[in-house]
């Protein structure tokens, strides 16, 4: 049966196709073609003929054998192979040619694809927005010839794209979809602001300075963690740049979403503190560091700053460092504690007034103007609460300057 196989294996070369894999993918369809004829016999091969430009197609008949006592059931023996290509085949193998090639063809362009976007998966790209009325709640981005996917859970909640807009996102995975190779970015993973300022920072690419953690809430605020690998250099002045010049040229792709760069610490109460930032902690206690349960005493002025909108500021210092942190008023604390100290004495001199035989005298006990995180710290740890023991010293933590934000 004739058929252009020289042809196919030009074809085949240009698209960066093996000829020996064309030869298999082709041979196979053919045979398993011929399969589905009627009378076709069981066994058959195929092989096929680049010279001369045909293919044959070779079967062989099954030979029952006489079972015997010692083998009751033998295996029938396969006769001489004969040439079994069906005379109407031409057709048929030319069009399940040309689906072979478009199928190899096809799967040699997604393994192109795949292969230059496995090695970006966590990586920064550059695309152009895409519209695609069958698929309104994911944004296309046109990464070259190919369309990256940026669904609605990796969008930042208001935002809002121009068709042929340019747009920079976070690949978070390259897969292997029904469709060919499905590539997933992001606009609101945390790391995508780590990729921004690795572009801007030279002292992150040579790990000068280094991103210990992230906190985001993408489209309101981001907390970012540093700390310095080299003697002499400022973490945050580094990633902040003159006159802000840095951390405005992240911003400028994250839309209004703020940024905090705050020092990176060992010590869990100074990494707290400046975490709060921009409050500023008077007293960080570590309640238990096998919990990372932690307080801030605050001064009353600066408590809805800590907190931050709808609890905000804790939340993000909380991710970022990944304590729990209970944030209480320094005044309350300080109130409470001289109060202790009062009932405290007179507590002793209503015992010795008992041994020397006086009038019993009654105890005042303060009521519950206590701080609420210290009570339920000192409830699961049994420790007391800040500024209650006097031997317990609390690290004191400076707050971390707010970064410049627009």
């Amino acid at each position: 049966m004739n058929l252009d196989i020289a042809g196919m294996h030009r074809v085949a070369a240009e698209q960066g196709i093996d000829a020996e894999r064309l030869d298999a993918s082709l041979a196979e369809a053919l045979r398993l073609a011929y399969l589905k004829t009627p009378h076709a016999a069981k066994h058959a091969r195929v092989e096929l003929d680049e010279r001369g430009g045909s293919f044959t197609i070779w079967a062989q008949n099954e030979i029952p054998q006489e079972p015997t006592e010692a083998d009751p059931h033998p295996v029938p023996k396969l006769s001489d192979e004969y040439d079994d290509t069906p005379s109407d085949f031409g057709r048929q193998a030319a069009y399940i040619a040309r689906q072979v090639i478009t199928a190899l063809f096809r799967k040699a362009a997604d393994d192109k694809i795949f292969g230059a976007f496995a090695g970006q998966k966590g990586k920064l790209i550059t695309g152009v927005v895409q519209q695609d009325s069958s698929d309104r709640g994911n944004l296309h981005i046109a990464v070259g010839d190919v369309e990256a996917i940026l669904p609605r859970r990796e969008q930042v909640p208001g935002e809002r794209f121009r068709h042929g807009e340019r747009v920079r996102v976070y690949v978070v995975s390259v897969n292997r979809g029904l469709k060919g190779p499905e590539i997933i970015v992001s606009r609101s993973h945390p790391e995508l602001v780590r990729r921004l300022f690795e572009r801007e920072v030279p002292e992150l690419v040579t790990g000068a300075v280094q991103i210990m953690s992230i906190a985001r809430e993408a489209g309101e605020r981001t907390k970012i963690a540093v700390r310095a690998n080299a003697q002499g250099v400022n973490p945050k002045g580094s990633l902040i740049g003159p006159a802000g010049q840095r951390v405005r040229a992240v911003m400028e792709n994250l839309g209004e979403e703020k940024i905090d760069i705050v020092d990176w610490s060992e010590d869990p109460a100074k990494f707290v503190g400046a975490a709060l930032s921009p409050a500023h902690a008077v007293r960080i206690t570590v309640v238990s560091e096998k919990t990372k349960t932690a307080v801030a005493l605050i001064h009353n002025d600066q408590l809805s700053l800590a907190i931050g909108k709808e609890g905000q500021n804790a939340r993000l210092a909380a991710k970022l460092t990944g304590w729990k942190i209970g944030v209480e008023s320094y005044e309350a604390a300080a109130q409470k504690s001289s109060e202790s100290g009062e009932n405290t004495e007179a507590g002793e001199d209503s015992h010795a007034a008992a041994e020397n035989g006086e009038a019993d005298a009654s105890v005042s006990v303060p009521g519950d103007g206590g701080v609420p995180a210290s009570e339920a710290a000192q409830e699961e740890t049994g420790n007391p609460p800040a500024g209650e023991a006097p031997d317990n010293k609390p690290a004191a933590a400076s707050a971390a300057e707010e970064a410049p934000a627009e």
